[in-house]
C-alpha cells in the first residue's frame, strides 16, 4: 500500500502498454517456446536448473511463480528426461532438480533459437540505441525488484500521532552512527518530539514509512532560509531528516522518498534543493550523489546543524 502516486497516470499507462506488448511480441503467452517442446515457464525453469541443483521452493522464488507451478514445470522436464531430481541432503522433505545431458542439449537449442530472435531485433537498432535500451531495462528491472520488496509497507504523509515514533527512530539511528546531540546534529533539535508541526506550511511536507502499524523511517522537505538573500534569489528548499531503521534499509525507500520529495518541491515552485549531511553517513552521501546533488564549499543557509560538514545542492 502507498499514498505515493508520483508517476503520472499517462506515464504509467504508457509503460504498462509497452510492457504488455513486449510480453506478447516475445511469445511469452504462447503454449510453446518457439519450435521447442517447452512452455515459456518450462524454458525459464530449464535455464535456472542449468546453473546447478535447485529446490522447487527456490526455483519458484527466482521465477516469481507459485510453488505448484514450479513443481509442474520441473515434473515436465523430468518426464521428458531433460532434468532429474534427488533428495535434498539438507531437507529430506524437498527435492533438488538438476539438468541431464539431454537437458543440456535442449538448452543449447534454446540459446541458439533466442540468439537468432534477439540478433534480428538488435539489428534494427544502432549500437548507441542498444546501449540506451540496456541501461533503461536495467533500471526498469531494479525498480521492479524494489517495488516487490516494498509491497508490505505504507509510505504516507506524517500525522501528529506519528511524532513519538518518528522521534524514536531518529534518536535510534543517530545513536547507531554516533550522531549525538552534544555534537550539534539534528537529533538535538528542540522540535524533534513535535516534528509534524514543523511541516504544516503548504510548501513543506514530511513522509513516513510503516509496516503493520510500526513506523520505520521518514524524510521531509521545507523552505530554506538563506543567510544573505538577494533580489534575484532562487527559491531553495531543504531535504531534511531522512532517517531509516535497520529493517527498512536496502529496499530502495531512501531513493523513492527522495524522488517523492523533489517532485513535491518542483510542484511548489522551488528552484533548488539543499541538504547537509556528514561523511559518517556514507550510504546517504552516495545516494545524494547518485540523484545529482553537488557538493558545496560552504553552507547555504542557517540550519543549526553545524556538525554536518557536507553541504550539497541540486538544481531542480
Amino acid at each position: 500500500m502507498t499514498e505515493d502516486n508520483r508517476p503520472s497516470n499517462q506515464q504509467g499507462s504508457t509503460l504498462r502498454t509497452v510492457s504488455r506488448h513486449i510480453v506478447r511480441q516475445l511469445g511469452m503467452l504462447n503454449s510453446a517456446c518457439g519450435d521447442l517442446p517447452l512452455s515459456p515457464v518450462q524454458a525459464h525453469a530449464l535455464i535456472e536448473v542449468s546453473h546447478g541443483a535447485i529446490s522447487i521452493k527456490k526455483l519458484a522464488q527466482i521465477l516469481n511463480i507459485d510453488k505448484s507451478n514450479a513443481s509442474r514445470a520441473v515434473s515436465h522436464l523430468v518426464e521428458k528426461r531433460f532434468a532429474s531430481t534427488k533428495s535434498n541432503p539438507r531437507d529430506s522433505r524437498s527435492l533438488l532438480a538438476h539438468l541431464t545431458p539431454q537437458g543440456r542439449k535442449l538448452l543449447q537449442k534454446l540459446d541458439h533459437q533466442q540468439n537468432i530472435i534477439f540478433n534480428e531485433i538488435l539489428s534494427q537498432l544502432s549500437s548507441s540505441e542498444t546501449q540506451q535500451i540496456e541501461i533503461a531495462m536495467t533500471l526498469y528491472h531494479k525498480a521492479i525488484d524494489r517495488s516487490r520488496l516494498q509491497q508490505e509497507y505504507t509510505l504516507r504523509v506524517m500525522t501528529p500521532e506519528d511524532n513519538a515514533s518518528m522521534a524514536e527512530v531518529i534518536r535510534t539511528v543517530s545513536a547507531e552512527y554516533g550522531l549525538t546531540s552534544d555534537k550539534g546534529y539534528s537529533v538535538a533539535d528542540p522540535t524533534l518530539d513535535i516534528l509534524s508541526e514543523q511541516y504544516q506550511a503548504s510548501d513543506a511536507c514530511y513522509w513516513v514509512i510503516e509496516k503493520e502499524g510500526e513506523l520505520l523511517g521518514g524524510g521531509g522537505i521545507a523552505p530554506l532560509t538563506i543567510n544573505t538573500p538577494t533580489a534575484n534569489q532562487e527559491r531553495v528548499c531543504e531535504l531534511q531528516k531522512m532517517y531509516f531503521s535497520q529493517t527498512l534499509r536496502g529496499k530502495g525507500f531512501a531513493k523513492r522518498l527522495a524522488y517523492l520529495a523533489l517532485d513535491f518541491a518542483r510542484e511548489q515552485g522551488f528552484n533548488a534543493c539543499y541538504l547537509e549531511t556528514t561523511a559518517d553517513l556514507n550510504e546517504a552521501v552516495k545516494l545524494y550523489e547518485s540523484i545529482g546533488f553537488k557538493h558545496l564549499d560552504s553552507p547555504l543557509g542557517d540550519t543549526g546543524h553545524d556538525a554536518c560538514e557536507m553541504p550539497m545542492l541540486l538544481k531542480l
